[in-house]
C-alpha cells in the first residue's frame, strides 16, 4: 500500500527531508488562492479582473498570489493595451507553470473521484475528444502504483 523506503530511508527517524522537493512546491503553490489561479491559467484565463472574478477573491488576494507567482517564474506578466485605453497587463504560464499541468490534473482527478459524489463538474480531453487521465508508468510505459516504486537518496 506503500511505496518502498530504500537506503537511508528505510529508517525514518535517521532521515529528515530538509531539501524536500514537496515542501518547497507546496511553498510555491500550498494555498486555495494560488492553485485556483493556476486552474484558471490552464482554462485560458489570462487578464487579472477575470482570475480575481473567477476564482472569487479579492482583487488585493489575487494582486498578491499574482505578484508571489510572477516573482517565482510561474507566471509572466505581459502589457497589452486595448484601442482607447490605458495599458494593463496579462498573466501567462511560463515554461514552469505549464509543467504543473499534470499535477493538476491529477488533483482534478482526484477530486473528481473522491469527492464529487454527483460526477465530475467537467471533462478534459484530448483533440480527438479522448478523456484524459494521469497515471504513474515506468520507463517502459507500464501502469505503476505505489507498491511499485522504491524511494532511494540521490547522492
Amino acid at each position: 500500500m506503500a511505496m518502498t523506503l530504500d537506503g537511508p530511508l528505510a529508517d525514518r527517524d535517521r532521515w529528515q527531508a530538509t531539501r524536500c522537493s514537496i515542501g518547497k512546491a507546496m511553498e510555491v503553490v500550498g494555498n486555495r488562492t494560488s492553485m485556483l489561479l493556476l486552474r484558471e491559467a490552464f482554462y485560458g484565463t489570462t487578464r487579472f479582473h477575470d482570475f480575481a472574478t473567477r476564482v472569487g477573491v479579492t482583487e488585493a488576494s489575487a494582486a498578491a498570489r499574482l505578484r508571489e507567482l510572477v516573482d517565482i517564474g510561474v507566471f509572466e506578466k505581459r502589457p497589452y493595451q486595448e484601442p482607447g485605453q490605458r495599458t494593463r497587463h496579462e498573466y501567462v504560464l511560463t515554461d514552469m507553470g505549464r509543467d504543473l499541468l499534470p499535477a493538476m490534473l491529477a488533483l482534478m482527478q482526484w477530486g473528481d473521484r473522491h469527492l464529487q459524489h454527483d460526477g465530475a463538474p467537467l471533462r478534459v480531453v484530448d483533440a480527438t475528444g479522448s478523456p484524459v487521465r494521469v497515471q504513474v508508468r515506468g520507463e517502459d510505459n507500464r501502469a505503476l502504483t505505489a507498491e511499485d516504486l522504491t524511494v532511494q537518496v540521490n547522492r
